[in-house]
């Protein structure tokens, strides 16, 4: 979807009110579940007899450039004491807008049989026997950009992967772990993969980005309402 025909698409849905033609919508986001059911519902309420949605499961600089060219509407994506500073200088350059959604204290993703799943908090110490699953992020593969939280703490066993699927088999086959905002939905996910507070980490806050040039359709305002319900935490905007 060209952002040229996203945009029009928008504008159509604001001052036609939405009726008639084809709907469209498109959101490019890091691989949360919540994004994902979000979408889901965006569906079966909208997608009538016609319509052209997307859900892109991306890395963080394309989310970036997608809603930047207008590609998606919206973006989701987090960001930290970190990675803050330089998240919001490139979102500034390209005329985008960092909007919270909610905040959520990091987890780590393991299996249910892993040996420290009894634990009822996991440091970075801890898990230093284990491999570290990742999402690759392209071109732009530097901790700034990663999904996961950046940790001072050395990583000796590091394995990146492209897709969802990937990360949850390797955590189960090869005892791996992963850091995320911890909230975790079974029918994506499979029975076997738990969350475990990960202690000495600062919080992510988990946002979307749109263009402040721009405006939500229907579409994507019914889509960020319905984030609500699955991340358990009221809007701030």
């Amino acid at each position: 979807m060209h952002g040229r025909c996203l945009q029009a698409a928008i504008l159509e849905d604001k001052y036609k009110g939405g009726e008639g033609g084809k709907k469209q919508f498109c959101v490019s986001t890091q691989h949360y579940s919540f994004a994902v059911n979000a979408f889901v519902d965006l569906i079966k309420e909208y997608g009538q007899d016609e319509y052209d949605f997307s859900l892109r499961e991306t890395q963080t600089y394309e989310i970036i450039e997608d809603v930047a060219r207008m590609r998606s509407e919206i973006g989701i994506l987090f960001l930290n004491d970190f990675n803050e500073a330089v998240i919001r200088k490139i979102l500034k350059a390209h005329d985008l807008t960092f909007h919270e959604l909610f905040i959520a204290t990091p987890h780590v993703f393991i299996s249910r049989n892993h040996p420290l799943a009894s634990q009822k908090v996991i440091t970075n110490e801890m898990l230093m026997p284990y491999p570290y699953l990742s999402f690759e992020q392209g071109e732009h593969n530097s901790f700034y950009f990663s999904e996961e939280i950046f940790s001072v703490s050395e990583r000796k066993k590091n394995i990146r992967v492209r897709d969802r699927a990937t990360l949850f088999n390797l955590l189960i086959g090869l005892n791996g772990y992963t850091v995320c905002s911890g909230i975790i939905d079974r029918n994506l996910n499979g029975e076997e993969i738990i969350s475990v507070p990960l202690a000495e980490e600062s919080n992510m806050r988990i946002g979307y980005i749109a263009h402040h040039k721009g405006m939500l359709s229907r579409l994507g305002t019914t889509y960020l309402e319905t984030l609500q319900k699955y991340t358990g935490v009221p809007s701030k905007e």
